[in-house]
């Protein structure tokens, strides 16, 4: 075919012709072909053609997992068996520094027949590495806002972990006497389901577990003793409480359990 010179050339006849971001669309498109059975030969091949197997779907694939949203927890039903059983639970644990509040918590979570998670609110604090607010250097109002920020993402946590059939236990040093770190804020987070439990032996056994520690987990005398004096404030408020002074960790935890059972079945008014 001949064009006169200096006439615009028709437009491109097939996909790929055209320039870079066009896109060529056939005017009457017919049924499409049967795919190739043979592959094209490689540039350079200078045997037959290569034979390609399909390659197997595995039934094991998995893909974009969807997940139910997180909700405020609602009460446990009561198990059909000894201790917490198979329920699906949001517990939290509350004590003193040095009280044993992580180790048992930890424990507990593991030895359950269920899935069960464990959240602690001090190594959701230091997940801030720069910045930290340390509550050691004063109480203010940067460290008054990470905990709250902590708390709430803990909340978060427990709420999506129940709605995915996983239980959560959190451990935290609630004071009683003290509304901005007291239980109204996790129960805002979590839900009207969640279970607390005071863990509050004597205070030389806090004083002894507390020289155990190292870094900034590691309060001074003086301080520990302050914090066990207000944890007092639990006695006579309603909440279940331990005193792990005379057991060990195994035992602590079975005793949390049997509490966790009663709980359920006549949770605590708070």
């Amino acid at each position: 075919m001949q064009h006169a010179v200096g006439a615009p050339l028709p437009p491109p006849q097939g996909p790929g012709s055209g320039p870079v971001g066009w896109t060529h669309q056939a005017q009457h498109p017919g049924p499409p072909g049967p795919p190739p059975t043979t592959p094209p030969t490689p540039r350079g091949w200078s045997g037959p053609a290569p034979q390609h197997a399909p390659v197997p779907v595995s039934r094991e694939t998995t893909g974009h997992i969807q997940l139910p949203p997180g909700g405020p927890v609602p009460l446990p039903a009561p198990p059909a068996e000894p201790g917490t059983g198979s329920a699906t639970l949001a517990v939290l644990l509350i004590g003193p520094a040095g009280a044993g509040k992580t180790t048992v918590a930890k424990l507990w979570a593991s030895r359950r027949r269920v899935s069960t998670a464990h959240v602690s609110l001090d190594d959701v604090r230091e997940w801030v590495c720069s910045g930290f607010a340390d509550p050691q250097a004063g109480w203010n109002d940067h460290s008054e806002a990470q905990y709250r920020l902590a708390r709430r993402t803990c909340g978060f946590a427990a709420r999506n972990f129940l709605a995915n059939g996983i239980s959560c236990i959190l451990d935290d040093a609630v004071f009683p006497d003290r509304p901005v770190v007291g239980l109204g804020g996790w129960k805002r987070h979590v839900g009207p389901g969640l279970l607390p439990v005071v863990l509050l032996p004597g205070l030389e056994i806090v004083l002894e577990r507390n020289a155990a520690r190292s870094g900034n987990r590691r309060l001074s005398d003086e301080e520990v003793a302050r914090i066990h004096g207000r944890m007092a404030g639990w006695y006579g408020s309603g909440l279940p409480i331990i005193d792990n002074s005379t057991y060990d960790v195994e035992t602590t935890a079975r005793v949390l359990d049997d509490i966790l059972a009663r709980s359920i079945a006549s949770p605590p008014a708070w």
